[in-house]
């Protein structure tokens, strides 16, 4: 079965995620979602769905647009989706997807879920 890694080539975590696939002989389809603008609203929901977490749980907090714009704000999971496809760089990376069932792969051992 294929998988599927949403890779942003100038992240570092991003870029080890799809290394480590690599050497593992793998090769993912890579979606570049912030250049593709990859997700709408349903598709991101979808995603969620396959990595078992909330919209809140896949934010980069670090991002100096999360600071900026929504740190300490409460939003509802529907509002976090439209901010999240209207702001993809606030998606940690990478995610990688097989089989209907996704992972974070920022730490790069999260992604032995799916081999």
């Amino acid at each position: 079965m294929a998988y599927k890694i949403y890779h942003n080539t100038r992240c570092r975590k991003s870029r080890a995620g799809l290394q480590y696939l690599q050497d593992k002989g793998i090769k993912p389809t890579i979606i570049e979602y912030l250049k593709d603008q990859t997700f709408s609203e349903e598709s991101l929901r979808e995603l969620l769905i396959k990595l078992e977490l909330k919209p809140s749980e896949i934010i980069r907090t670090q991002e100096a647009d999360y600071k900026n714009k929504f740190k300490g704000k409460e939003f509802s999971d529907k509002e976090w989706i439209k901010i999240l496809v209207e702001n993809p760089k606030l998606i940690k990376r990478p995610i990688v997807e097989k089989e209907g069932k996704a992972v974070l792969g920022d730490i790069v051992e999260h992604i032995d879920v799916l081999l």
